[in-house]
């Protein structure tokens, strides 16, 4: 059973998003608390990134509400939202001409920290997902691997100490093994953290390794929210289909 008394981070009221005269997501009701890691599942185009977008507002909802720390996203500054929370996309959006310690310092840079002050929190984060900074600060990033720019790409999104992270199927783009070693340190990290995380996957192994809750969606609607365990439980013919395809990705 779900504990009433942690904070909530995210809430979504009776929210649609409708592109036309067709609805993205459709009657959104859930709470996100803080410190929990929320993997949202589902097909493509079930609506799981348009949910996400809906939390650091580059999309407003068209009916309904949603609340980032208790405050309507329509009653936030969008730059402010946005440097509140981290995000990590699969493609990572690293800037080609940038070294990685900069493109680590951007979000802090715009803040107006010290040069000092931002040269620690690189060495720190660099080392937090497993680069050496006397290897890696200096490079650009087309001379890392696609593993090393998506740990990069975690990094940024750290970099300012977000509460609050979404992370947009990140290593969808990576190899099989690449992906399970960065899911199981992606754990670890998560665990040392404590932040608020937001994950889309249609990869139910990965809702299953990184999940505290599970959201699965379907044609817009959440239509299950639960614990891995109760997933496995669910009587939801797309829960069903989602737990054959596990069952076959571990035979």
């Amino acid at each position: 059973m779900q504990s009433t008394s942690k904070a909530i981070a995210v809430e979504f009221h009776n929210v649609t998003y409708q592109l036309g005269q067709r609805p993205l997501v459709l009657n959104l009701n859930f709470k996100i608390e803080a410190g929990e890691t929320l993997v949202l599942l589902g097909r493509s185009g079930c609506g799981k990134t348009t949910t996400l977008r809906l939390i650091n507002r580059l999309l407003t909802p068209t009916i309904g509400d949603v609340q980032v720390e208790g405050v309507s996203t329509r009653e936030w500054n969008p730059i402010q939202l946005r440097r509140q929370i981290g995000y990590v996309i699969q493609e990572v959006g690293l800037f080609p001409h940038f070294t990685i310690e900069r493109n680590i310092g951007v979000v802090p840079s715009l803040q107006n920290w010290e040069p000092s002050r931002i040269q620690k929190r690189v060495v720190e984060l660099l080392e937090l997902v497993g680069l050496e900074p006397d290897r890696f600060a200096d490079r650009y990033p087309h001379q890392l691997s696609g593993g090393q720019r998506q740990r990069v790409g975690v990094a940024r999104a750290l970099a300012a100490d977000p509460p609050i992270l979404l992370m947009d199927e990140p290593f969808g783009a990576l190899d099989p093994i690449t992906r399970v070693e960065l899911q199981q340190e992606f754990r670890q990290l998560q665990q040392r953290l404590g932040k608020t995380i937001v994950f889309v996957t249609h990869d139910i192994q990965e809702a299953f390794t990184l999940g505290s809750r599970i959201g699965l969606m379907q044609a817009g609607e959440l239509v299950v929210l639960a614990t891995p365990e109760e997933f496995k439980r669910s009587t939801h013919p797309e829960a069903q289909a989602f737990l054959r395809a596990r069952g076959e990705w571990n035979s």
